[in-house]
């Protein structure tokens, strides 16, 4: 079975920005750390405003509520 970075790998090699926005969220949940999180977190959310994606709303919510937001 393939691990997380290697899916991320995979799917950064073929571009799939929807694949990205599930996996760099799904890495903001594994990790302990609030810095790697959010940094995950952004990742998702950049790649969910390139496409439109609905789920930007919700990860902007979760990087404000980490006080993540200039």
């Amino acid at each position: 079975m393939k691990t997380l970075d290697d899916r991320l790998i995979a799917a950064h090699a073929r571009g799939d920005r929807a694949a990205l926005v599930a996996l760099y969220a799904q890495a903001a949940e594994t990790v302990n750390n609030l810095d790697a999180a959010c940094f995950y977190l952004t990742h998702a959310y950049v790649f969910a405003l390139e496409l439109g994606d609905a789920r930007a709303a919700g990860l902007h919510a979760r990087l404000k509520a980490e006080g993540r937001e200039a």
